[in-house]
């Protein structure tokens, strides 16, 4: 079976995640768009945003290595083009995130297929692909970092999120479960 829909921004103009909502009530969106079109918005989970960017440094860092004559990808992102922009309707929840490098084109791939229920057949998964450059790759592992940071703070203790009206903390108490 084939998927459902699946479609290609290349290049994308540009790349972002972003999450809207209060601390511990956070939706997560990546989003990318090319040219004058609507942009493309998926429905991502933090620990996904938070894998995604440490994996990007990671893949970016093989890369590098693999092509020594490469200049370095730039870090720098500009807060206020990072964040996603209307309208926010998700195409899918995403259920996969994969990369890769094309040499040729010295471009990147975000892919993101997705999350289907048991009863779907995996093969019907929309998929989409982001193609970007190397720089707008490490600036969105960046941003990333730091929007999935902006959650609520850790509790000292147990290191479980702290609510902002109260933490029930099991290290206090002397219940570990």
């Amino acid at each position: 079976m084939p998927p459902r829909f699946e479609f290609d921004l290349d290049p994308c103009e540009h790349i972002t995640a972003d999450a809207i909502g209060q601390p511990g009530q956070r939706v997560f969106y990546m989003q990318a768009w090319e040219k004058s079109e609507p942009p493309a918005t998926l429905l991502i989970e933090k620990a996904q945003l938070q894998s995604l960017a440490i994996g990007i440094e990671q893949f970016l860092a093989d890369v590098a290595r693999q092509n020594p004559d490469l200049p370095e990808a730039s870090p720098d992102y500009n807060e206020l083009v990072m964040h996603i922009h209307p309208p926010v309707d998700p195409l899918f929840r995403v259920g996969e995130i994969g990369l890769g490098y094309d040499q040729g084109r010295d471009r990147a791939v975000v892919i993101l297929r997705e999350l289907l229920t048991e009863e779907e057949d995996p093969e019907a998964a929309a998929v989409a692909r982001f193609w970007c450059t190397r720089s707008q790759l490490r600036a969105l592992s960046r941003w990333g970092a730091e929007i999935a940071s902006r959650g609520r703070p850790l509790c000292p203790q147990c290191g479980q999120p702290m609510e902002p009206e109260g933490h029930f903390c099991p290290k206090k108490n002397g219940h570990l479960h």
